[in-house]
């Protein structure tokens, strides 16, 4: 019997968001008859029951607080040339490298910024190949330049391959060698197999913002576009299903104050992270997308297009890949609410070319972004990594 290929899975968090989300849905999708998943998250959180309960072999090595929390956005000289986080994440390095040592890894898939460093640092000990995934665009305002700089150098020579989510994300690591690189798409889980074609909706219809809690997602965006379409549409009602995750509590707590200076504090409902985002879909009329910068992928707009609703985005990073302007949705400029609250009305005004735009847009995620061909597309990376790895094995001189 063919042993199975193991994948070792590495985070620096077990918070949800959408790129734990994205690891989640792949791990337990894997072919189960040739793929054997492990997971070690550096901290302890919601995301390792999930795993656990899916049950696939989990482990929690911690790795110090200071190095965990620590925001990508901050990431400047002074801060990435700290001796005792460097030395921290070297020391986590070896741990991990030592840990690997009679477990028959095959892979270390690294899901995240930080464990790419440990994750990449621990494979070249161990000598197993490594996949980063990467799921933030490499570059402002994610990433300081310094910093960006860094990881686009180490890109080219840690992992032996790289995958990023979305085309867009991929251009700015500025990889030359296009045969150590792949785009897979985060695909959704859950397609709503008979969308309606019915274009009456409620007398007080729901537009939903879904997504982590931060500036640059745009919440206050959409709030204040929320204020313009009350005007004529004053039974509308606008959910913000999401939570905060690194220290950004006080730019949630500025979301309650300006919706309360507008005084449509009764019209805004901030829902927090919610499980059942797929469920409350059921009662959404639009899904509204309001990053104020690129966004590396969009999963949220993906769901909202499975769940055959009609979607506006804003017309950056990896969005025009996933909706197709006029077609399977509407993209607004980043950081314009006026634009979005137009656009907002006009579906108001056009309801079946909205519901049209929705159809198409759910067939969309149906020919381009499922679970499915996630998986197809990483079994490949997989299976062409043990090839070389393999022909590498059998090489003279190797061990």
């Amino acid at each position: 019997m063919t042993r199975k290929t193991t994948i070792l899975y590495l985070d620096h968090t077990a918070r949800m968001g959408g790129g734990e989300i994205a690891i989640l849905s792949l791990a337990r999708a894997l072919d189960g008859m040739r793929y054997n998943p492990i997971v070690i998250l550096a901290s302890d959180g919601p995301l390792a029951g999930e795993f656990e309960r899916s049950g696939i072999e989990t482990h929690i090595l911690s790795l110090d607080p200071s190095v965990v929390e620590t925001r990508k956005d901050t990431l400047r000289l002074t801060s990435v040339l700290r001796i005792k986080q460097v030395w921290l994440v070297l020391l986590y390095a070896f741990r991990l490298a030592r840990w690997t040592q009679g477990r028959n890894i095959d892979i270390i898939h690294t899901n995240s910024l930080k464990s790419d460093i440990y994750g990449g640092l621990a494979g070249r000990l161990a000598r197993i190949p490594v996949i980063w995934h990467v799921r933030d665009n490499i570059g402002d305002p994610y990433l300081p330049q310094f910093a960006a700089r860094i990881f686009r150098f180490l890109a080219r020579h840690i992992p032996s391959f790289v995958v990023a989510n979305s085309e867009s994300t991929l251009r700015t690591l500025r990889i030359p060698d296009s045969n150590r690189t792949a785009v897979a798409y985060s695909g959704v889980t859950s397609i709503v197999e008979h969308p309606s074609a019915d274009t009456a909706w409620p007398d007080a219809p729901v537009v939903a913002l879904i997504g982590r809690i931060a500036e640059w997602k745009g919440q206050h965006v959409f709030i204040r576009a929320a204020s313009e379409v009350l005007r004529k549409y004053p039974r509308t009602r606008f959910w913000i299903i999401g939570s905060p995750l690194f220290g950004e509590e006080e730019y949630e707590a500025s979301l309650h104050t300006l919706a309360g200076e507008l005084q449509i504090e009764e019209c805004v409902e901030f829902l927090g992270f919610r499980n059942d985002v797929q469920s409350l879909l059921n009662d959404v009329s639009i899904v509204v997308h309001a990053s104020i910068s690129p966004e590396p992928f969009g999963q949220v707009v993906v769901q909202g297009m499975a769940a055959g609703k009609p979607v506006i985005a804003t017309n950056g990073g990896a969005l025009p890949e996933i909706v197709i302007p006029g077609q399977t949705g509407m993209l607004v400029p980043m950081g314009d609410s006026a634009a979005l609250a137009d656009a907002l009305q006009w579906m108001f005004a056009h309801r079946a070319d909205a519901r049209a735009m929705a159809l198409a847009g759910h067939e969309r995620v149906r020919t381009h972004f499922t679970i499915e061909q996630t998986v197809a597309k990483m079994q490949t990376v997989y299976d062409s990594l043990m090839v070389g790895s393999m022909r590498m094995r059998n090489e003279p001189g190797s061990r």
